[in-house]
């Protein structure tokens, strides 16, 4: 098992960094050219260019059956849940095979809204609340799978 990390926009690389080397879990980070991921030796990064979607094509093409994904992208943790990943977002939502269906689905209706001329809001600000949750469950979804594996 090991963390691959959507590194482009994670805010939580450093909660992922500390609970890796605490649990003693590979890491992987994936980010295009257009970024800069600075991280500590012994932490894996993959550089790819910064065509559409070639972030996605890279964690999606290394990440296995029982591995964890973080990732605030949608159809990024629904391929992830193809592969029998564990896919969770930034703000430690846990993306399941009964949730993304109605993720995907409103997903694409606000991108029909915006097409058509509608105004539509951001993601919330990303806060310290969010941080703990995503401490929290990713150090409780890594340790479940553990526990599963012996």
């Amino acid at each position: 098992m090991k963390i691959v990390v959507d590194a482009d926009a994670c805010p939580v690389k450093d909660v992922i960094v500390d609970i890796s080397a605490e649990l003693g879990l590979p890491l992987l980070m994936v980010a295009s050219l257009s970024h800069t991921i600075d991280v500590p030796e012994g932490v894996g990064v993959v550089t790819v260019d910064s065509s559409y979607q070639a972030t996605d094509m890279a964690i999606i093409n290394r990440a296995q059956a029982g591995d964890v994904v973080v990732t605030d992208d949608y159809g990024l943790a629904s391929l992830s849940l193809g592969k029998g990943a564990h896919p969770i977002s930034y703000r430690g939502r846990l993306f399941t095979h009964e949730n993304i269906g109605p993720l995907l689905e409103a997903r694409h209706l606000k991108s029909k809204e915006r097409r058509a001329g509608l105004k539509s809001r951001g993601p919330r600000r990303f806060s310290p609340e969010d941080k703990r949750a995503f401490s929290s469950n990713l150090r409780a979804l890594l340790i479940r799978i553990i526990g599963e594996k012996g």
